[in-house]
């Protein structure tokens, strides 16, 4: 099975593109919705955060308090290393397990961090959803309710645009609309489907 890592910048389309590639019927794994679920109420990976940074990090209904979290690792490397630290091999190892699970001619595996946590030998392919930074401002100050300076703040924290395109196999330009994004999908899943056949 042809294994595609997906990857991009915060607001890029990584999560449109993933609905896209289901649509058409391929699996996609999602680094994200695994570290969800790995620090719910009762998790190893949740006990393991709190014991290293502090009851603080949880809500009085012992949830992970993901905005305290975030203030403890934005800009302080050692924290930022102990999470990663925590929830990185745990990701992986879940990745790892679902991809053995599948039985499908290809899998995406959606992994916002891949070129930071150089993760690239995962997946077979690279594909990166490029976008311009205007337009991730845009979006994103949109959706999240945030500031351009937070927005700002939270791409320069992230690989470039640059070290991303340097890494990838297939490159998505999601710099117009929804069916522009559609028919790139659309070739991708076409290729892929063909190179899984060989």
């Amino acid at each position: 099975m042809l294994v595609v890592a997906l990857t991009g910048g915060i607001g890029s389309g990584k999560t449109t593109a993933c609905r896209l590639f289901e649509s058409l019927g391929a699996p996609v794994i999602d680094a994200d919705e695994i570290a969800r679920l790995l620090v719910r109420p009762g998790e190893p990976a949740l006990n393991q955060i709190a014991t290293q940074f502090g009851q603080t990090v949880l809500t009085a209904e012992g949830h992970l308090d993901r905005p305290k979290l975030r203030q403890l690792i934005f800009n302080n490397e050692e924290n930022k290393a102990q999470l990663e630290s925590i929830l990185h091999p745990r990701i992986r190892q879940e990745m790892t397990r679902q991809i053995a699970a599948l039985d499908s001619a290809y899998c995406i595996v959606a992994i916002p961090l891949l070129v930071e946590t150089g993760q690239m030998e995962i997946a077979d392919r690279i594909l990166v959803i490029d976008t311009p930074e205007s337009e991730q401002l845009k979006r994103v100050t949109a959706r999240d309710n945030q500031s351009e300076k937070e927005v700002e703040a939270i791409i320069s924290a992230q690989a470039s645009r640059a070290a991303r395109l340097k890494v990838a196999d297939d490159i998505i330009q999601n710099d117009g609309g929804l069916e522009h994004l559609r028919q790139q999908v659309e070739a991708l899943h076409q290729q892929y489907l063909s190179e899984s056949a060989i």
